[in-house]
């Protein structure tokens, strides 16, 4: 087990909730089902030891905004456990987390250099906040169809053609397990004056689990977004952010309560403790076996024939610089099904239930609460599938990532003028929405970006074949949003 600073067996936002319990105090507070009293319904459902704490923010308890008790000791309990100088608790998602770094790094005008291929809520806060965008678009795998990490090249070349951009964010990993070599461009952007960010929402076993990718606070970054609910075993909703020496804690906490809710759930918060303190105490033996029941799957999967579980052979010491072992993606073309399509055969045949589906891939989420006869059912369901509905793959696409043509910022495209126009007459024009697949919610089109023949064709595909699309104002996506002082031909839209 690592060495710590601090008694990880403490769990302060438990242990006080727990304290709390036992004191019979009189609600007249907030919130009003006064400790589940006023909604039977919901007390039966979630039980009274779930509602008996869903409390509001009093002296014993501590205040999420401005924390000097016990959220202030599990603040720094989960600093020791993941090597930051300061860690934050977030009740918002990794959404908040990501935004309150990009927030805490750019403002208005203010360049930011990034992968294009990142999850909507970093498009999200350069809309709020006005900075401008520098995508290094990244190398696409052409049979897997999946984009893969940043180049060591690209990144150079992106810092030096912007010498005063603020900050590098890097997915570490991506959806799909792949990492870019985070310590060179760490090492890259603060030699450049520029600080790096890393989106780990799908990386926090990182810190835990042994042979694993570097992780953000061991590669030297000042800012992590870590989604303790995905792999960390926390509440859904519940997420941390992690600062490095280099970041003025009060004012990232400033940033943080623009937007975070100051009426922070206690059961969010508990499960961040709780979780964090499972996480210190076992955390490397629960991820070492969640590895080798992912490496099984692996190796079984592949047995079927015409599956590709891929993983750590993909690795080139560049674009993909390392690969996250405990992500089970599955490429499914070969057997002529779209990823989206054994999907739903999974969930509605098999009753199993995967992270996503998209044009080429699957993707089993595996973490410290999966157990191996689970992952038989899998198999089992994945050689059943390709038995009896493969076919002939002619005809499908296999790219995932269209690299854009960025014409506005985020910001000026979405507070711009609009006009909604049917989709086919879109081609050309520069959109002023989101268009993406969600899960995994990384934008097909973001807002600011030139509308294609390509694209349009992708997202047409994208919904026949059943993938989840989200974003646009019309929720069939019939119509798009488009900026109105754009010219088709020489002629106003």
């Amino acid at each position: 087990m690592k060495e710590y600073k601090l008694n990880q067996n403490r769990a302060p936002i438990y242990e006080a909730l727990q304290t709390f319990r036992n004191m019979r105090v009189v609600p007249f507070d907030v919130p009003g089902h006064k400790h589940g009293r006023g909604n039977p319904e919901l007390m039966e459902f979630l039980g009274q030891k779930c509602v008996g704490v869903d409390v509001n923010s009093m002296k014993p308890l501590d205040n999420l905004c401005h924390p000097v008790s016990v959220i202030r000791e599990a603040e720094e309990l989960i600093a020791d456990a993941f090597g930051a100088a300061y860690a934050f608790l977030m009740v918002g998602g990794t959404t908040s987390s990501v935004q309150s770094m990009v927030l805490s790094t750019c403002k208005r005008g203010d360049k930011i250099i990034l992968p294009r291929n990142v999850h909507r809520s970093v498009i999200n806060a350069l809309v709020l906040c006005g900075a401008i965008p520098v995508y290094v678009n990244p190398e696409v795998d052409r049979r897997l169809g999946i984009a893969l990490g940043m180049q060591r090249e690209q990144v150079e070349q992106a810092i030096r053609e912007n010498p005063d951009a603020k900050a590098v964010l890097v997915n570490n990993p991506t959806y799909y397990g792949i990492c870019s070599d985070l310590r060179a461009i760490v090492k890259m952007a603060h030699d450049a004056g520029m600080y790096c960010l890393a989106d780990e929402a799908h990386g926090t076993h990182f810190y835990f689990g042994k042979g694993m990718p570097v992780s953000a606070m061991e590669a030297g970054a000042d800012m992590a977004a870590v989604s303790m609910h995905k792999s960390g075993g926390s509440l859904t909703q519940s997420s941390l952010l992690l600062i490095g020496p280099n970041m003025n804690a009060g004012h990232v906490r400033q940033i943080i309560n623009l937007t975070q809710t100051t009426s922070g759930s206690y059961l969010l918060m508990s499960s961040l403790d709780i979780s964090r303190r499972n996480l210190a105490l076992r955390g490397q033996e629960v991820f070492t076996g969640v590895v080798q029941m992912a490496e099984y799957a692996r190796e079984e999967i592949n047995a079927i024939g015409g599956y590709d579980a891929f993983g750590r052979e993909l690795i080139n010491g560049n674009s993909i610089y390392d690969f996250d072992p405990t992500k089970l993606s599955v490429h499914t073309r070969d057997i002529g099904l779209a990823g989206i399509e054994v999907y739903d055969l999974l969930r509605d045949e098999y009753d199993i239930q995967i992270e996503f589906g998209d044009i080429g891939n699957i993707l089993a989420y595996l973490s410290i609460g999966d157990r191996a006869q689970e992952l038989e059912r899998l198999v089992s369901a994945l050689a059943e599938i390709r038995r009896r509905y493969q076919r002939d793959c002619s005809g499908l696409l296999s790219q995932e990532y269209i690299a854009p043509e960025v014409v506005k910022s985020p910001q000026e495209a979405f507070y711009a003028s609009k006009k909604s126009l049917p989709i086919e007459q879109t081609i050309g024009l520069v959109c002023s929405e989101f268009v993406m697949c969600y899960p995994p919610g990384i934008p097909i089109l973001a807002p600011g970006e030139r509308i294609t023949e390509e694209i349009l064709a992708y997202i047409e595909y994208a919904r026949e074949k059943g993938c989840s699309m989200t974003g646009p104002e019309d929720a069939e996506i019939r119509n798009l949003n488009v900026l109105k002082e754009e010219t088709k031909n020489g002629i106003m839209v």
